[in-house]
């Protein structure tokens, strides 16, 4: 029986995929029903199953690249659970297919989920998508990941943010500072996401630059967006009106990715979502995608799951 080896070259990040007493490192040895021995800096396994090799390589190499970065809201044992539920199985290759390399990146992105990585397909295959989900769902974050995919391997010249500036109990016009200033803790979720998958200061060059440009939505009206990936963030809170606006500014070779969550809407009881309203009657248009992820697509804190499913419970 032959050995499979990877080598881990980082010693900190193999003692976290390991795990106090390889506690972490058993969870990996369950799934696979075979031990995995830790010497040095390799992690390997003893068998000529190549099917169990590919998963093997498949599953630590999606834990180093998780790891590879900071800013994770779970533990290093849930993070390597999510990653044995979702792509740990015979599904491997679907999961990596639907992996998002951007060049310059950190670290490679993959769909935590089946949920995810049909929202990833969605958004290679049409030009159009709507990725609704509730908080945590990866909706947003995938998103990003793509649009700095296409900027950065030159699909487009241009990433251009918005969202609707609604809040409960506050307005843009009280906050201080100039335009970008106000506008700017409204995008900072989307910032987050650009700073976990890209070196900080090659997003703000690019900010600076002006090739990533952050506009409020109402600022939208009368522009044609060309070879650029638009997202509009939090699109539940935009009015019929203004998602029509939004929609035709659509150019010659733009990708436009909307997400929200349509559970969360912030606008008065008596105006229509606008995100509603769009997924009823653009429904079936040809090039137009929707990707609908639920609370099981949630890779935040298990009790953020949790919390969303009981929601969802009492709703119904």
């Amino acid at each position: 029986m032959s050995a499979y080896t990877i080598i881990v070259p980082d010693s900190n990040i193999l003692s976290r995929v390991c795990g106090t007493n390889d506690c972490n490192l058993k969870l990996v040895e369950e799934f696979l029903g075979l031990q995995v021995f830790a010497q040095g800096n390799e992690l390997s396994i003893e068998t000529d199953d190549q099917e169990l090799q590919q998963q093997f390589n498949f599953i630590v190499n999606r834990i180093l690249d998780e790891f590879s970065v900071d800013g994770s809201t779970v533990t290093d044992a849930e993070m390597i659970q999510s990653v044995l539920n979702n792509g740990g199985t015979g599904d491997h290759e679907f999961f990596s297919r639907y992996s998002i390399s951007i060049p310059g990146g950190v670290k490679k992105v993959y769909p935590r989920t089946r949920g995810q990585a049909l929202l990833v397909q969605k958004m290679r295959s049409t030009d159009m998508v709507f990725a609704c989900g509730p908080a945590g769902s990866g909706k947003t974050f995938l998103c990003v990941a793509e649009a700095l995919r296409l900027l950065l391997s030159h699909k487009v010249n241009s990433i251009v943010l918005t969202r609707p500036v609604v809040e409960a109990g506050e307005s843009l016009g009280f906050l201080p500072g100039d335009l970008n200033e106000k506008i700017n803790p409204y995008i900072r979720p989307l910032y987050d996401s650009m700073g976990a998958v890209l070196p900080k200061e090659t997003v703000k060059r690019l900010t600076d630059n002006g090739i990533i440009e952050v506009a409020p939505l109402a600022y939208m009206r009368g522009r044609t967006l060309n070879d650029c990936a638009v997202i509009l963030d939090e699109a539940q809170n935009t009015t019929t009106e203004q998602m029509k606006m939004f929609l035709t500014r659509m150019g010659e070779n733009s990708k436009v990715f909307i997400t929200g969550d349509p559970s969360q809407v912030d606008l008065p009881k008596k105006i229509t979502s606008g995100l509603v309203h769009a997924l009823e009657i653009l429904r079936g248009v040809e090039g137009i995608s929707i990707a609908r992820l639920d609370s099981g697509d949630v890779v935040r804190n298990e009790l953020v799951k949790k919390i969303i499913q009981a929601y969802e419970n009492e709703e119904k």
